[in-house]
């Protein structure tokens, strides 16, 4: 019986250690610096898309940013970041959604991902994760998303993914989209292996 996106989430999350995951980052320096560059502010309202057990939250309450909000479909991702906050916990909107069922309650000046969009391969997901960010970004607003780039992995998690390149994320995100750039970047998992991504920055229309 095939298991669900959740479920392999949920089992991921409750036996490993963020040390020992491929996507550990004691430091989101790169997403840090886009969201600096793209001119975030305290008051704007952020959500990262997929940051469960990320860092970026952590930075970001340590930085006084007063809206953040955190997506995971994990619900272990989630209570893992929320015990390592603490009492800071308190300050972030904790959301459990699977992306393509998340129905925003209201829109962010700045949506990050890092760690979910190139796990959606089938076409209807990816349609369907394009329609929330364009619900869920205010005109103007920041859309970061970093995936695997063609010199990527094929697999994470043993799970497929999709690779993407500067063109082929512009497409996917024209309609509603500026793309304002597309930079490079290598990640280095706790295994020093590295992983080649790409970050694709755009504005909404």
């Amino acid at each position: 019986m095939e298991i669900t996106r959740k479920q392999h989430w949920e089992t991921i999350y409750s036996t490993k250690k963020l040390e020992e995951v491929s996507w550990y980052q004691p430091k989101p320096e790169f997403s840090l610096d886009l969201l600096n560059e793209y001119g975030g502010k305290p008051t704007d309202a952020i959500i990262d898309i997929g940051g469960g057990d990320s860092f970026l939250v952590d930075f970001l309450v340590k930085e006084r940013y007063e809206a953040l909000s955190v997506l995971d479909i994990s619900e272990n991702a989630l209570k893992r970041a929320q015990n390592r906050l603490e009492t800071a916990a308190d300050k972030v909107d904790w959301i459990v959604s699977d992306i393509t069922e998340f129905k925003p309650k209201k829109q962010y000046d700045f949506w990050h991902d890092r760690a979910v969009f190139h796990f959606l391969t089938q076409p209807e997901d990816i349609k369907l994760y394009v329609e929330k960010a364009a619900n869920g970004i205010k005109s103007g607003g920041v859309l970061i998303v970093g995936t695997f780039s063609e010199n990527g992995p094929l697999k994470c998690s043993g799970i497929e993914i999709k690779q993407y390149n500067e063109s082929t994320m512009k497409a996917v995100f024209e309609n509603d989209f500026e793309q304002l750039e597309c930079r490079e970047h290598v990640h280095t998992t706790p295994a020093q292996k590295q992983q080649q991504f790409i970050f694709s920055v755009f504005r909404r229309k």
